[in-house]
């Protein structure tokens, strides 16, 4: 994967579903992201071992999760990242992806860390809604890389054990200061953990919180979308639909240009 300075968009649904979903998503962030000076990153798990339930749907199965995410790859030519749950898994899913992605509940565990820094994999590492921002550039500095772009701390809210999250937004600052790229994952931070059976959400402050994160100089926006949210089989509460990702996309580019020539 080459390495730029474009502005970050990672995006695509949650969970792989189907190959068809992955397809109508990818084809549309693309056509979103056509003509932007981004930097476009395709996410979607094989996987989803954090449920709240154990009737939660998880996956179609890793290994045909994983080759549908290959097969998109080499149809689009994108980046691609996903999660991964234990060491064991990191080697498994860096051979069908270019960014690993630590799970904010694991995000302080050492040898998840050390296993993606294996792979030599860009590393994006999920902010633990139990973390301080200090607390997460210290995972982060477990990882021996020289190039610190190629280790990104993303930004997902914190929880108190009520069922809400909420977002300090001088984590940005905090770990911007720390050398490693930022994302702001703007659809997880909406989300109600544990509420029933399934987490819920408030999808209606995505596009504000998304908006008010870009005016802090971060170098991304995280967040997952969906052709049907309501039918989607993981985070239905909180996945953009497809349908405005174009629009959303733009805005937010519109935000970050803005601030970077105030900046200037």
């Amino acid at each position: 994967m080459e390495k730029t300075n474009k502005f970050k968009i990672i995006a695509g649904p949650c969970l792989v579903e189907s190959y068809t979903m992955l397809e109508q998503t990818a084809e549309t962030l693309l056509q979103a992201c056509d003509g932007l000076d981004v930097e476009l990153i395709f996410k979607s798990s094989y996987r989803k071992a954090n449920r709240t339930s154990n009737d939660t749907f998880t996956g179609i199965g890793d290994e045909k999760a994983l080759d549908q995410l290959s097969m998109i790859k080499r149809k689009f030519g994108l980046t691609l990242l996903t999660d991964f749950h234990s060491a064991d898994e990191a080697a498994i899913a860096a051979d069908i992806v270019d960014v690993l992605q630590i799970p904010a509940f694991l995000s302080r565990q050492t040898d998840i860390i050390k296993a993606a820094e294996a792979t030599g994999k860009i590393i994006n590492i999920k902010k633990g809604q139990f973390m301080a921002p200090e607390d997460a550039i210290k995972a982060a500095n477990k990882i021996s890389y020289t190039d610190k772009n190629k280790v990104w701390l993303t930004e997902r809210g914190v929880s108190f054990g009520y069922h809400d999250l909420v977002v300090d937004f001088r984590s940005f600052a905090i770990m911007k200061n720390s050398g490693f790229p930022v994302i702001y994952d703007a659809t997880h931070s909406v989300q109600k953990p544990s509420l029933g059976e399934q987490s819920g959400g408030s999808p209606e402050y995505i596009s504000m919180l998304a908006r008010a994160a870009c005016t802090t100089g971060i170098d991304g926006i995280f967040f997952e979308t969906h052709p049907n949210p309501s039918q989607a089989k993981s985070d239905s509460a909180t996945q953009l639909p497809l349908s405005m990702a174009a629009d959303f996309i733009r805005k937010i580019i519109c935000i970050n240009d803005f601030i970077k020539n105030l900046d200037n």
